[in-house]
């Protein structure tokens, strides 16, 4: 069958297209899906790189989010399963690890995934939408909605906007009645940010971002609850962490789940205790979020932004795109 693969760590020149991987069986437990659409993250990127302290079993068809109808069932399956049923794959498998990172993943014509993993898709998503959610708005509905970060009225300011998560938590963020003041690097990833409800766009190239806050809202009040943001949306660390403890108002959030510009930043304590700041982590998605968004495309209330669609043999574009922070939104294959 056809997949990505990749065959050994380094850059994208290390991915190829191949039309003889080996077809999956299902198994006792484990089920055989045709894969119909599967979109990247910046996770994928990492793991062609390689990551310090995770060992990939290489060769390893990338992919960790992807959408499907059933081919081939396991036994033991439970829940009524049938070939030709619609699925999304939670890309997690508690056994085992990732998919597309130690487990092959959905940039293929044909995955085997744990019985675990299937979530019946409804009759109004469609495959493109679904295979968009897992990593990129499963984390962000997690974070805003699971923890009960934000709440209606809140001034939420989301770095990284135009990618996936931040795209994500935008979208939701909106749909929870915030006030969102969205970052991103060109003026027109900025004018699709607007497009999506975004209330206030910032290109952090150009502008200070956490200055701006204090201009925009005042400086936050160590005696009140004046000034600055309820919330910043912060998963790329590195030299934006001290910026973000500096724009937030007292009693105010900063949610973490990720650190794509460095996981070691430099840091200043005085600002959590002055102003009592919250940090709150988050890591991964549920079956529950999948779900809850799934319903929320079904009924109209959201719509995942997918900046393009290939077909497999143009898969490492797909990726490049993704890399090179191109894409406005997912990137998503047809396999």
């Amino acid at each position: 069958m056809r997949a990505l693969v990749l065959k050994q760590h380094g850059g994208l020149e290390n991915l190829q297209v191949v039309d003889d991987h080996p077809m999956p069986v299902a198994t006792e437990g484990h089920t055989v899906i045709r894969v119909r659409a599967s979109s990247f993250n910046h996770h994928d990127v990492f793991t062609v790189k390689g990551m310090p302290g995770i060992k990939v079993p290489l060769p390893v068809v990338l992919g960790l989010d992807m959408a499907g109808e059933i081919h081939q069932i396991g036994a033991g399956a439970e829940g009524g399963w049938k070939v030709g049923d619609r699925v999304l794959i939670n890309p997690l498998d508690r056994k085992v690890g990732l998919m597309g990172e130690m487990l092959d993943g959905g940039m293929a014509e044909y995955c085997l995934v744990s019985n675990e993993q299937m979530i019946r898709m409804p009759d109004k998503v469609g495959f493109e939408d679904a295979a968009s959610l897992p990593v990129a708005y499963g984390t962000a509905h997690r974070m805003l909605v699971t923890h009960k970060s934000v709440a209606k009225g809140d001034k939420v300011l989301v770095l990284g906007a135009s990618g996936g998560v931040g795209m994500a938590c935008v979208i939701l963020a909106k749909k929870l009645g915030c006030e969102v003041i969205a970052c991103a690097s060109s003026a027109d990833k900025l004018a699709r940010l607007k497009s999506l409800g975004a209330d206030h766009v910032v290109n952090y190239r150009d502008v200070d971002w956490s200055k701006w806050v204090i201009e925009k809202f005042g400086k936050p009040q160590r005696r009140s609850y004046e000034g600055g943001v309820d919330c910043v949306v912060n998963f790329t660390g590195g030299d934006t962490w001290v910026p973000s403890l500096k724009c937030v108002k007292r009693g105010g959030s900063i949610l973490v789940c990720g650190a794509t510009a460095g996981y070691d930043p430099k840091e200043d304590l005085r600002y959590i205790w002055t102003f009592e700041l919250r940090v709150i982590g988050s890591n991964s998605y549920s079956d529950e979020n999948l779900t809850a968004l799934m319903e929320m495309i079904g009924n109209g209330e959201i719509a995942p932004v997918v900046d393009t669609v290939l077909p497999l043999e143009r898969a490492i574009e797909g990726l490049r795109l993704i890399q090179d922070r191109e894409a406005i939104g997912k990137v998503v294959v047809r396999p």
